[in-house]
């Protein structure tokens, strides 16, 4: 991966994000305010492909990061330019990469209002706002009993879940979900002897994040994203949803969790967020990059 492009006053070469010294990618996310540490940067090479421009003495200008789900479905995450390449068009050129790198996947990502106009002037369809409820986690008060059986799943059940995430998210991430799952909690909600909603949660920036949620409906989310709630409680904990208003985002300000920013979830190619009443739903996402 050896593509080079001239920006004005310097030379930028692409370069795989694999062989990126993962400080100098750390630091390009806090120069923007991200709150990746080294070890998420490293969790997301693992599970994700992605390319960082460079200049001639190696120094990091910019980063961009996809992440295949299944044969034709791709998420995209991790798109950083500092502002000096910013300025001379760096974004659009990673973006251009990323693109030929995807072929003809379908395609969503999370934009910042930063990035908004430049996803749109590529084709990405605006189809809803994201929600990133963070603090540090109250004390919650007690929750009427679950419809079902509430419990912890382990990593060697993480295949009970497959199913009904992919009809929630509407692409097979199960390679994903078992990385995700090596190095955090999980639980599931049963219901008639089937899997009806499951939630994780793992270390991420500042603390925790809860996510994914999936469940059937309002009642089971704040079920499952109560049960780990409840073990964050007095620690920084993060949930990502694309809930406005209702019950469900109501018990995470009840939590302690406010929005501290939005984001717009877009897509390229076919519509990525398609409910349906009654079916499963991603509540919580599993990261602003995995979706």
């Amino acid at each position: 991966m050896q593509k080079s492009v001239r920006l004005k006053s310097f030379d930028l070469i692409a370069q795989d994000i694999a062989e990126a010294d993962i400080q100098l990618l750390h630091a390009l996310s806090i120069g923007v305010g991200w709150p990746h540490r080294p070890a998420d940067w490293e969790f997301l090479r693992r599970v994700g492909q992605g390319i960082v421009v460079v200049d001639g003495i190696g120094r990091v200008f910019g980063s961009a990061m996809w992440f295949p789900h299944g044969t034709d479905f791709a998420t995209i995450g991790l798109v950083i330019t500092t502002p000096r390449a910013q300025a001379q068009g760096a974004g659009r050129w990673l973006m251009e990469q990323v693109l030929e790198h995807c072929g003809q996947r379908d395609l969503s990502l999370n934009a910042t209002k930063p990035s908004y106009s430049l996803y749109v002037s590529l084709g990405f369809i605006p189809e809803a706002t994201v929600f990133l409820h963070n603090g540090i986690a109250a004390r919650l008060p007690d929750l009427p009993a679950p419809n079902g059986t509430l419990g912890a799943l382990p990593v060697d059940g993480i295949e009970e879940i497959t199913a009904i995430d992919t009809r929630a998210f509407g692409a097979d991430r199960s390679q994903l979900l078992a990385q995700l799952a090596k190095g955090g909690e999980l639980c599931i909600l049963r219901r008639d002897d089937r899997i009806v909603g499951y939630a994780m949660r793992r270390e991420f920036g500042r603390g925790h994040v809860i996510g994914p949620i999936v469940a059937e409906n309002d009642d089971d989310a704040i079920q499952l994203a109560g049960w780990h709630l409840r073990a964050m409680e007095g620690r920084f904990v993060r949930i990502d949803t694309r809930e406005q208003d209702g019950p469900f985002p109501a018990l995470l300000e009840q939590a302690g969790l406010v929005v501290g920013e939005t984001t717009t979830t877009m897509s390229k190619g076919r519509r990525f967020l398609n409910r349906t009443a009654g079916a499963p739903w991603v509540y919580g996402l599993a990261g602003h990059a995995l979706s």
